[in-house]
């Protein structure tokens, strides 16, 4: 079973390869202070791996 993390986008994209643009995008995240809930998977990880200097990542308790 896995978890539930919660990414929260807290810097700007100005100024950020598109490359890492489009990564943002695929985890659901547009404007700054956004977040977005998703499963805790190796490929969820590795794209917040990748953007990481942008976001803020949780651990979300007693979901499913």
């Amino acid at each position: 079973m896995n978890s539930t993390i919660c990414i929260k986008l807290i810097k700007s994209q100005i100024g950020v390869p598109k490359k890492l643009r489009k990564v943002l995008a695929g985890l659901g995240l547009r404007k700054t202070n956004s977040s977005v809930k998703h499963q805790d998977t190796p490929e969820i990880r590795g794209m917040v791996f990748k953007v990481k200097h942008l976001v803020e990542v949780t651990q979300v308790e007693g979901e499913e």
